[in-house]
Formats: C-alpha cells, structure tokens, sequence
C-alpha cells in the first residue's frame, strides 16, 4: 500500500511539473505573439510613415489612422530618431559634398547665381568640356536647416531632354510663371557659358504667338532664338527631324553613335547644339505629332538635339529628367527624389535678361559678320586627324560656322561647277589646304590634274625660287588640254590602285577601305583624293580615248568609295559633254556637290540657288543637288600671299622633319608645255653595262602617272629596228639620239659600235653632238655624210655576211648600232647600183634590215615621210622595221605599218605616236626628250633647249593671281 502511495505521489509529481512546464511555454508563446503583433503593428505603422513622409506624419499625427495606438507612437519616434540622426549626418557633410559634386560637373558659371554670371559673353568653345549639369535652384529636405540647402541641378547638353510639369491638370498661373521662368534661367545660363553662336533655342507655346520667354526675344535678331508659330509645330519638328538624318549621313560617318562621340575622338565639334523649347497645355499632341515628338526625342540627343517640354505628355525610352512644380515657389526632380524639395532660382528683371540677351545678340553678329580668312579654315594642330572612316574639312563660313565637306562611303565624289570666274581653282586651293593640314600623307595622298592653260596646280611642286612642295600631292599635271592621254592614264592609274586595294581586302575577308585599315594596320591604305579641273577637256572628242575614259571614270566612281578613292571634278559647265549622255550612273555617284555663283546643271535642275549667290560664296549640298541640302558658304581667299604658300611650306618642313629630307619624295609634275629630260627619266638613272636583258633604247616619256619612258628592246630577232618618220626635225632628232645614248648606256667600253649618219644638213649638228657624247662614253663611233653612205653599208653587209655564216659566235659579237638622219635624203644615191656587183645601197640596207637584227645589227632612221619609208622597204613586207615613231603624220598614212588597224590620230606639237608590233596592240602617245644637259651647246637648234626649261613656279601674290587669272574670284 505504501508503495503503490509512492508511486502515485511520484506521478502525481511529475504531471505537476508537466502542467507548470506547459503553463510556462504557453505565457512565453503568448507573450511571443504579442510582441509579434507589437512589431508587426510598428511595422506596418513605419510603412505608412515612411510612405507619408516622416515631416508629414510629425506634423499632424492624429490625422492617421492608428494614432492612438502606442505601436504608432513607438515607430514615429523612431523614425524622428533615425532622421534626426540621418539630418545630423547630412548638415555636416552631406550640403558640402552635393555642392562640391555640382561644381565639378558644370564648371564655369554654370553652378554660380545669376547674379554672377548674367551679362558675360561665354568663352567656352566647342572643344571644351561639356558640363553634365546645369543649375535650376536650391534643393533641402522639409524641416532641415536653412544651412543644409545644395545647388539642385539637371543634365541637359547631350545628356537627357527634360520635362517640366505643373500641378495640377490645368496649371494655375503663378505654378506656369515659375515653370517659364525656370526654363528662362536654364537656357540663360547656357547661353552665357558658350560662345555665342553655339547653341541655338527654338521656342514653340501651344497658347501664345509671342510673349513667351520675352526676355530672350533680343536672341532672334542674331537667329540664336527661332519662335515658331503655334500652328505650324509640324514644320518645327520636320526642321529638327531632318537636322537628325543630315547629321547622320554628314557628321556620323564611320562608326560614330553621337556628335558626342565624335568630338571625344577627333577634338572638335562641327554642329552646334539646338534646344527646342515646347510649351503645352496639358494635353497631348495628335497622333502623328505625338509620334515624330517621341522620335525627335529618341534619336535627337545624338545629333545635339535636346527637348524641353512643358505641360506636355511625352514618355520616351531614352535619357529623360523630369521636374514637377507643387506651388510657384517648390518643386520635385527626378534627380533628387520625391521627398527632397527644390527651390528654384530667383529670376533676374526682364530688364538685365534682355540688355544680356541683347549684348550676346551683339557679339554673334560681330563675330558672324568678321570676314573669315584662310588661316580660319586650319585647325590648332596638323595632321590630327584620322581617314579611316572618311575625309572632313572646313571650306568656308556661313554666320560665322564652318561649312564642311565630307567625303567617305555615303558622299564618295565631289562635283564642282561655275563659269570662269566664280572662283573655282580658290576653292579647291581651300578645300586641299584645310584638308591637307588635317590629315597627314600616311592619311591622305592627292592626284592633281588641271585641263586649263595655266599652272595653277605647279604651286604644289618644288620651283625656282622655293623648294616646298606640298608632302600630299603624289602627280600634278598642268597644260594639259591638249594631252587627253594624260587624263586618260589618271583615271587607269585610280582603276589599278583600286582593283589592288579591292584583292587586299579580298585577302583579308572585308569589303572596304575602312575594314581593311582595321584588319591590317601595318600597311599604308591611305585614301586618295583625285582632282581634275576642267575635266569636260577629257571628253572633248568622239574617239577611244573619251570611250576609255568615259568606261573608267564610270568604274572608278563607282567602285571607288568602297576602296577610298574619292574624285574631285571641276568644271565650268556639264551641259555639254556628249559622253555622258545615257549615262546617269556616273553622276549619281557624284553625291557631293558645290555650286559656285551663277553655275549651272550642277545642282538638279528646280534648285536655282547658286544663280543668286554673290561673289566669294558657294553652295555645299551633299545630298545630290536636292534644295533641301544646300549649305551656302563663304569661301576664304586661299590664292592671296602668306595663304596656301604659308601653309604649304610649314607641312613642307615637317615632312622633311618626320620623314628626313633623304626619304622625302616630290610629287610628279607632269608640264604639257615642256619637254621631260633624259636625265631626269628614273628608267635612264637606272640603266647600268649589263644588267638589262635584252638591251633598250629609251625613245621619249609615255604619258602616264608614273613618267615611264617608251622603250624599244634591241633583241637578236627580227624586225628590231626604229624608224622615225615625219619632217619635225627637232623631235625627230631627239628621238634618235635619246634612242642611241641610252643604248650605249648599257654596254661596257667595247662592246658596242655606233655609225652615225648624217645625211640631211638639219640633224647634221645634232649628228655630230651625239657622236661626240657616244665617243666620251668610250665607244667606237663612225661619222660619215651621204658621200659615205655606200661605202658604210657595203662594210655592214660584209659585216653581217660573216657573222650570218658564223652563227655559233652570233651571241657574243659586238653590237651595232647603224643612226641615219635623213634616209629618204640619200634615196638617189642608194639607188645607184655597183657597175661590179649590180648590187644597189638601197639593196644593202634592206638586207641589213631584215637580217641585222639576228645578228646584233641594228638599224635606227630617220624618214621625212611615211611614203618616202615604204620607198625605201620596196614591195616587200613592212615588219622588217618592228617599230617607229611618227611626228606630224596622219593616221590614215600609217595604218600600213600598224597591221592595217585604224589610227585616229592627228599631228599635235611635240608628241608623236609610238607602236612596237611585238608589245603594242595600239599605238600610244610619246614626247620626244629634251637632251641639252647631255649634249649642250652641241643641240640642234637654241629653240630646243630655250622650250624645256621649267617655268619658276609662281609663289608671290602677283604671280599667283596671274596664274590663276579670274577664275580665282580676285
């Protein structure tokens, strides 16, 4: 029994524990609950603080629901405890450093008070830094001390648009004043940090014609501020739209996103900034408004395009800040936040707003008004640029801003017009100039070509009296009007250069210039600029040589832009060239055009703007001609003393420095009233005993780009021998001894013989003075007159019947050389026949001809005719005389000897016609060589070597303007 008391006392004892301990867990349960409650309630209640505003609540806390409640209390003095130690914080450093911030993102005056910088005349430039924000007023927390403000600011110049609302659905009068009055003081500080001229406003109110921002209308004298008619918001958005799409097939070419961008990597911005103000009423635009405002906004910041829109809805997935008046005096920004208020600045008197509008007013027009010089077109430092992506250059000025040009993939060509007078060749010195000083020659080589009579283009090469020559110019031909060959061989030198490039890119799997630059930067891809005034001389005639040109030029432009070939043509008028007629494909590339005054058929025929230009301007368009494009510009005096020469001679001076005067390599100059040297030929420098196989005789200058000399190779086959035919004895003569100097050229002491005929007493001077110079050279020379003649060939035949019957020694004889000057003279004496032998000299010569070759014998002659040649040939075949030069020959007479192919040629003063049956397929234009240094006062005639001396070229004012004569605009 007491043990089973035991047992029942012992659970009796533990179901009391259990009780207490379950007792025990449940309070504490309920007390965690109520606590959870308590902080769930001082939750929520700190939510609904929080979402009021700590200042509001504290205010008036029992206007909240909950008020009562000692959880609502609990969670308001925290929050007061939080912000007074979070305001604590702030009024110690938080002021200091926003303001510090402000300042160092708007520099200058922007961050200042007006009273501080209203009234000055800006001085930043395009080139300075842009400022990221722009003060509108004095933000602060509510209740915070009045020492606790900071400068309030927002991003605008290619940064973000901004829109400004006022409370309430229809905007009470004084919340609209403020709102005006802080776009008033925004733009104003603008204005002021810039100099005038490179921002302009546009201002557009649903409501007012005029009134709106009246202390800025002073800006409209100048253009700086356009107000636009509330009607006519479509024409304002066009304007801006069209801006949009003319910046990006200008200014963004090759890659640039934004005009930003562009002036981050090249250091200079060409376009000013445009804020369109927009006033509304509230209510939205319609429809297709709404729709070009939404991509204006879009796509404008890019193109220095900011919006400023008040009371008008506008949402746009780009940068957009926004400010929200709540009374005249407060306002919210998107920059600082919802619960931060902004005081906005106070506005200066109409009075001060428009004696500053009026004085910036003043200032752009002083400076617009100042005639701009050449020195204006060149930037700070030379050959900063880069041409991967295309050429950009200043040619002129219009309200005081650059007008460029802009060549690359989408404006490849440039067609220049206007009659004589209206400054053609001063426009091109510019457009060269501002390029040339902006683009190195590792960026930019140039190919120069002028069809007037005049030198215009020889400035660019060294002369007489200076030695600069400009480091860009590879060719510059002038006088050429008559050597439409010369123009022809620019335009198959530009087609080789571009199928070369065009297998480069191939090589490295791009399509164009640009790529390939990036995939190869080791190697030299500069773009070339190609220039030929008055180039409608290269199609003034209906034969091959328009055909061939007209073929290539269509290529080139064509194909050329994606290769960097850029053509420049210049011209008085296009009207008439018959070459083009049917062809629109060739001046469709031309996409850049520039008019100059009463030009013609330049632009597309409805724009008539060039006809009311005056002088000294052009129009630039770089949209086909199209009215739309039309940048009208006054163009420099780039012709005058201390201009162009100026220039050239200090980019003269760096090349030498950069590249060692050793390195440094002239442009070719190509002169069409002067004769080329055989001295100054590179083929004759490089002829050396032995080194050219077979040997060649150098016969006159090719006319090419590269100045290759016609070339006759003297092998052991037949028909090599040369006749000359024609009675110009000057060029004659020239040919044959330019012929027999450099063939001696190549042969040792020895190893060469020369017989030199002298048979008409016109080349008998000359005779002598190449058998002279022949003889200085250690080779054994004949001289012999007509009385001599028969005698000298009964010697050569003998001469080629033993070598003829010794064939195996053929290849290691001695070379001989037979010159005759006048064969057609001796035509009596070679008839005569040996009374012994019945053999006539006239049969001698034929079968040194025709066998002579083979054997190291050579014939050159000199036929007065072309006749008085095939006399002299007989009925045989003509190929025994593979080659020949003709001077003052028609065509028509020499198709015989070109295997009866018509030859549309007539005679032109100092050129002739050279074809070699075994290299020619058509004949091509040579000049005969100028030998005065090699033979001296021993020439021929005085008139020979008085006509190849280089006329100085001109470099002082008078000399410039006479070369250039009307056509430069002086």
């Amino acid at each position: 029994m007491r043990k089973r008391n035991e047992r029942r006392g012992a659970i009796q004892a533990a179901f009391d524990r259990l009780r207490a301990t379950a007792a025990t867990a449940l309070g504490a349960a309920e007390n965690a609950v109520e606590r959870a409650r308590a902080e769930q309630a001082e939750q929520e209640h700190a939510l609904r603080i929080a979402q009021h505003g700590v200042s509001v609540v504290a205010a008036d806390p029992d206007s909240f629901e909950g008020s009562d409640q000692p959880e609502f209390r609990k969670a308001l003095d925290r929050a007061l405890a939080e912000r007074g130690e979070i305001f604590s914080e702030w009024t110690e450093h938080g002021p200091d450093r926003l303001t510090e911030l402000v300042a160092e993102s708007s520099p200058g005056p922007a961050s200042a008070p007006w009273h501080e910088w209203l009234g000055s005349i800006g001085t930043a430039t395009a080139r300075s830094p842009v400022p990221q924000l722009w003060r509108i007023g004095t933000g602060r927390c509510p209740d915070a001390p009045e020492a606790a403000g900071f400068p309030a600011a927002v991003p605008l110049l290619d940064e973000s648009n901004l829109r400004i609302t006022c409370h309430g659905s229809v905007p009470e009068t004084a919340t609209r004043e403020a709102a005006e009055s802080l776009v008033q003081n925004l733009l104003l500080r603008v204005l002021s940090y810039y100099e005038p001229g490179l921002v302009r406003v546009h201002v557009w109110d649903t409501a007012r014609l005029t009134g709106t921002l009246p202390g800025l209308f002073p800006l409209t004298r100048s253009g700086l501020l356009t107000a636009h008619d509330p009607t006519r918001l479509d024409d304002l958005l066009e304007e801006l739209a069209e801006h949009i799409r003319r910046i990006h097939t200008t200014a963004l070419l090759g890659g640039h996103t934004s005009l930003k961008s562009l002036a981050a990597e090249t250091g200079h911005r060409g376009e000013p900034w445009r804020i369109a103000v927009l006033f509304g009423d509230g209510e939205p635009l319609r429809e297709e408004q709404q729709q070009q405002l939404q991509r204006v906004a879009r796509n404008g910041l890019a193109c220095g395009i900011q919006l400023i829109v008040v009371d008008l809805p506008m949402t746009v997935n780009n940068a957009l800040e926004s400010v929200t008046f709540t009374a005249p005096d407060s306002a919210r920004s998107s920059m600082t936040g919802a619960h931060l208020v902004i005081t906005p600045d106070e506005s200066p008197s109409r009075e001060r707003v428009s004696r500053a509008c009026s004085a910036i007013s003043e200032t752009f027009q002083a400076r617009r008004s100042r005639v701009r010089t050449f020195d204006d077109l060149l930037p700070e430092r030379f050959w900063t640029n880069d041409s991967t992506s295309g050429l950009t250059a200043p040619v002129g000025f219009f309200d005081g801003e650059p007008v460029r040009v802009c060549l690359g993939d989408t404006s490849p060509h440039t067609l220049v017009g206007g009659p004589s007078g209206s400054g053609k060749t001063n426009f091109l010195y510019g457009m060269l100039g501002s390029l040339a000083a902006r683009y190195s020659p590792d960026e930019l080589e140039m190919y120069l070509l002028d069809f007037k009579e005049g030198v215009s283009f020889a400035q660019f090469t060294p002369g007489t009296r200076d030695p600069s020559w400009l480091p860009h110019a590879r060719l510059v031909g002038v006088n050429v009007n008559t050597d439409r060959e010369f123009g022809l061989a620019l335009l198959r030198f530009l087609a080789t250069e571009m199928r070369r490039r065009a297998d480069a890119a191939k090589a490295h799997e791009v399509t164009k210039l640009e790529e390939l630059r990036q995939r190869d930067p080791d190697g030299r891809w500069p773009r070339i600029v190609a220039v030929i005034d008055e180039f409608q001389y290269l199609f003034a005639e209906r034969d091959s040589v328009s055909t061939q040109a007209a073929t290539l030029l269509e290529d080139v432009a064509r194909r050329g832009r994606s290769q960097g070939i850029h053509l420049v043509l210049a011209s008085q008028d296009i009207s008439g060239i018959e070459a083009f007629w049917g062809k629109p494909a060739i001046f469709e590339q031309f996409i850049l055009r520039v008019a100059l005054p009463k030009a013609r058929r330049v632009l597309v025929d409805n724009n008539t703007t060039a006809l009311e230009l005056p002088r000294w301007h052009a129009v630039v368009n770089h949209e086909s001609g199209v009215r739309h494009g039309n940048e009208v510009a006054r163009i420099p005096d780039a012709t005058a003393s201390e201009t162009f020469d100026s220039l050239q001679h200090k980019l003269w001076e760096r090349h030498l420095w950069e590249t060692g005067r050793r390195n440094a390599r002239p442009p070719r100059l190509f002169d069409g009233s002067h004769l080329p040297r055989l001295s100054e030929l590179e083929d004759y420098e490089r002829l050396r005993p032995g080194e050219r196989t077979p040997p060649a005789a150098l016969l006159g200058q090719v006319i090419d780009v590269r100045g290759t000399a016609a070339t006759l190779p003297f092998g052991r086959s037949p028909g090599r021998n040369l006749a000359v035919l024609g009675s110009a004895q000057q060029d004659a003569v020239a040919v044959l001894g330019s012929g027999a100097l450099s063939l001696a050229r190549q042969f040792a002491a020895g190893e060469v013989e020369f017989t030199v005929a002298a048979l008409v007493d016109d080349g008998a001077a000359h005779a002598r003075a190449v058998a002279g110079r022949l003889r200085a050279g250690g080779h054994t020379v004949s001289v012999l007159g007509a009385g001599e003649l028969e005698a000298a060939l009964r010697r050569l035949s003998t001469l080629l019947a033993e070598r003829v019957d010794s064939p195996e020694g053929n290849s290691t004889t001695v070379r001989h050389c037979l010159l005759l000057y006048g064969v057609d003279a001796a035509q009596p004496i070679l008839e005569r026949k040996d009374p012994q032998t019945g053999v006539s000299g006239l049969d001698q010569l034929r079968r040194i001809l025709k066998q002579g070759p083979e054997v190291g014998l050579h014939v050159m002659g000199w036929w007065r005719s072309a006749q008085r040649l095939r006399n002299t040939l007989g009925m045989g075949p003509t190929d025994d005389v593979g080659a020949w030069v003709a001077f003052d020959v028609q065509g028509q007479e020499l198709a015989p000897l070109a295997a009866g192919q018509l030859i549309t040629w007539s005679p032109r003063a100092r050129r002739g016609l050279f074809f070699d049956r075994s290299t020619h397929s058509h004949p091509e234009v040579v000049l005969p060589l100028d030998l005065s240094e090699e033979l001296g006062e021993l020439s021929t005639d005085r008139e020979v070597s008085e006509s190849s001396q280089r006329v100085p070229r001109p470099r002082d004012s008078d000399a410039v303007a006479s070369n250039v004569g009307e056509d430069s605009g002086d």
